[in-house]
């Protein structure tokens, strides 16, 4: 008889910590001093309960040191284009440099300096500013006055510190990982602040600007090799999941009196493109779901290449602590379905234990065959979940939907590949800071070498190349 088992981190037993220490030495310097708790559920958590403070008095002045030695050598070795930039301000305008009234440490409010014109360069004169003392290199975006009064008290601690030319919220919109709001970002990095900290921040800004962040226009869908993709953000995702799981706004007093077609949602990344290029089975299922989302730095170098910009990496495993948190809020029960036999249930207990009032209306590993088919999928209409998790891997979670589309009553239906690894706890996911630089299948990589090299040095740029035919064609239309 066949096993339905999940294809996602089921041979991980044994040889990761060696990979997973090298990865880990290897980015203490783009890491800085960042001390983020964030492997149990993705969101930003202070490690242990204590208060965390900012930067000590000499702290402070290191990191003015700094400033003010790195404004002074970029002018020195600039000075020429500087006064050449700034002189064809004036030619051009009347005036060398345009000033922009804005809010920096203690709110105090200063007028930050742009040159003029609109030849490239206009943001040279800011080293102006951080001579002066009204920015820093790094630390929280200057805010204009209205931005500023929309801050709430608990973020209040973004203006103890200098608002800065690279900032944190900047970095993670730049790899499509800004889900958290700016102003949570802007507070722990306040609390944090230090030299480290700030070197940390800057080397990865830079590094992820040189991997391509630049702006481009971004439709409101994408299309590679015939899969259509949601192009969205994370929290118009998360209202598009919860609108489509509510019960039924009717006079019913029992909603599954009265039940809908399911909506079933899919995450893809270059690896189930990839396999979706190939498997016509596959392609179709994705084609008519109700929506796919992009899932990966790998989408977002494939939408450079069609010279669109990506709204969002809306991937699963950033996505299933929002969802928990909304579907808690919103009395929206769950149902797991997958992974090796404890793993559901350890994810259901670490998600209640986050989430009190979450309901998890049942669990169910993946591993049963064909004869206890019908009596699984009983077990889940029986929950009244009202969003089923299948954690199959790609591509059998999303084919095993397909095919039992009709008998299933849950109103919203996703593939979630190897998400409960994640979240029971059994495989570490990548720190913070490799993926604010889009580097998270370096540690994958490092983790499961063997399973997940074909994935990467040969999936990734087999990947790239036909998106690269694909905008070829496009071109010749």
């Amino acid at each position: 008889m066949e096993r339905v088992e999940p294809a996602a981190g089921a041979r991980l037993e044994r040889g990761v910590g060696g990979g997973r220490r090298g990865v880990a030495l290897a980015g203490k310097a783009l890491a800085g001093c960042r001390r983020w708790d964030e492997l149990e559920f993705g969101r930003l958590r202070r490690s242990g309960g204590d208060e965390v403070k900012g930067d000590s008095p000499s702290g402070a002045a290191s990191l003015r040191l700094f400033d003010l030695a790195l404004a002074l050598l970029l002018l020195g070795v600039l000075a020429p284009w500087w006064l050449a930039r700034a002189l064809l301000g004036l030619v051009q305008t009347g005036r060398p440099v345009e000033r922009r009234r804005l809010l920096g440490r203690d709110r105090r409010p200063f007028e930050r300096l742009a040159f003029s014109g609109t030849v490239a360069g206009r943001g040279g004169a800011v080293l102006l500013n951080i001579l002066r003392g009204d920015m820093a290199f790094a630390g929280p975006r200057p805010l204009t006055l209205e931005e500023a009064a929309a801050v709430p008290v608990e973020a209040e601690g973004r203006f103890a510190v200098r608002p800065g030319l690279f900032s944190p919220y900047r970095l993670q919109r730049l790899t499509g990982i800004a889900h958290d709001p700016e102003s949570e970002l802007d507070r722990a990095f306040a609390e944090r602040a230090s030299l480290r900290g700030s070197l940390g921040l800057i080397a990865r800004s830079l590094l992820a600007l040189l991997l391509g962040g630049g702006d481009r226009p971004t439709p409101p869908s994408l299309d590679f090799f015939g899969v259509p993709i949601v192009n969205t953000t994370m929290d118009e995702a998360l209202a598009w999941i919860a609108a489509r799981a509510a019960p039924p706004l009717t006079g019913a007093t029992d909603p599954w009196q009265e039940p809908r077609n399911g909506s079933l949602l899919a995450f893809v990344n270059p690896d189930c493109l990839n396999i979706a290029y190939r498997n016509e089975r596959y392609r179709a299922v994705l084609q008519s779901a109700a929506r796919v989302l992009p899932d990966g730095i790998g989408l977002k170098i494939g939408c450079r290449i069609l010279g669109v910009g990506l709204a969002a990496n809306v991937n699963g495993t950033d996505l299933f602590p929002r969802l928990c948190e909304r579907a808690a809020r919103d009395g929206l029960s769950l149902f797991l379905l997958g992974a090796r036999p404890g793993v559901a249930d350890q994810v259901a207990a670490n998600m209640r234990q986050r989430y009190p009032t979450l309901v998890v209306a049942g669990v169910q590993h993946g591993y049963f065959d064909s004869s206890e088919q019908d009596a699984v999928i009983g077990r889940i209409n029986d929950s009244r979940a009202r969003i089923l998790l299948v954690a199959f891997g790609v591509p059998r979670q999303e084919l095993w939907l397909a095919e039992h589309h009709q008998r299933l009553r849950p109103p919203v239906r996703m593939g979630v590949g190897g998400l409960f690894d994640f979240y029971s706890g059994r495989i570490p996911r990548a720190p913070l800071w490799l993926r604010e630089i889009g580097l998270e299948w370096v540690w994958r990589l490092a983790q499961e070498p063997g399973r997940m090299w074909r994935r990467y040095l040969l999936g990734n740029p087999l990947f790239l190349y036909r998106v690269w035919r694909q905008a070829r064609r496009e071109a010749k239309r």
